[in-house]
């Protein structure tokens, strides 16, 4: 994944590591999983993970509605209010009936009575809360980390809703030792229990917007500074 910042192409990881439980996940992230053995899904604000579920139903059909849009978010295929597969009226039976459009998938019942449909999986698998993984971020953002004591700086692309520590965790990816630094910007020390809005460092693509200016002419930046060395930035 790929970043453009003040006209230069910077390389952003997603910086999530296989055994990381989020409170939060960006659509990039979501993206990664998408094929059978590693399925991730997002619909009405939570992000799931299908690949457990799946494992029984390698060769089905009904699967592939599901299979076609990992990595993606399929809010569009639930009601916003119930968390229900959307229905329409049949023209020709004149009765509601699942809207697929993609096609019928797993555990959701067919438009007529059938014999061979079983219904005793319990709860299916868009209510069932054991395959949610955390939420999806509302809104993403850019943020670069400059490292002071080797000059190395990164991009990452972060939720709006994580706290600085939660970002710091994700930065652990490019440096396993973030945890051995203070954080900084503008000279002030940053709290880790803070989001980066509420630490005072604005998001300001609105504004670059309404000045017809590219969103990534800007990215603000967190110093860090290494705990020996406290210099004021």
């Amino acid at each position: 994944i790929t970043a453009e910042y003040m006209g230069t192409t910077s390389v952003v990881v997603p910086a999530m590591l296989s055994s990381t439980r989020r409170r939060y996940y960006t659509p990039a992230e979501v993206a990664q999983h998408n094929c059978a053995e590693d399925c991730w899904l997002s619909w009405l604000g939570q992000v799931y993970d299908l690949t457990a579920f799946l494992i029984p139903f390698q060769g089905d059909a009904l699967a592939n509605p599901i299979l076609r849009e990992a990595g993606r978010d399929i809010s569009h295929w639930f009601d916003a209010r119930s968390g229900d597969p959307k229905t329409m009226v049949d023209p020709a039976l004149n009765v509601l009936v699942p809207y697929t459009p993609m096609g019928r998938y797993l555990q959701l019942p067919p438009d007529l009575p059938v014999s061979n449909w079983r219904n005793d999986f319990g709860l299916p698998w868009w209510k069932d809360p054991a395959n949610c993984i955390g939420a999806l971020a509302s809104k993403t953002r850019f943020v670069r980390i400059i490292n002071t004591l080797t000059q190395q700086e990164d991009v990452l692309e972060t939720p709006v809703e994580e706290t600085l520590g939660e970002i710091m965790q994700r930065y652990l990816a490019y440096n396993a030792h973030a945890d051995s630094y203070t954080c900084k910007h503008l000279g002030r020390v940053l709290g880790l229990d803070l989001t980066l809005e509420e630490n005072g460092i604005e998001l300001e693509d609105e504004a670059f917007y309404d000045a017809t200016l590219p969103v990534n002419l800007y990215y603000p930046a967190v110093y860090l500074y290494f705990n020996d060395d406290l210099t004021e930035a």
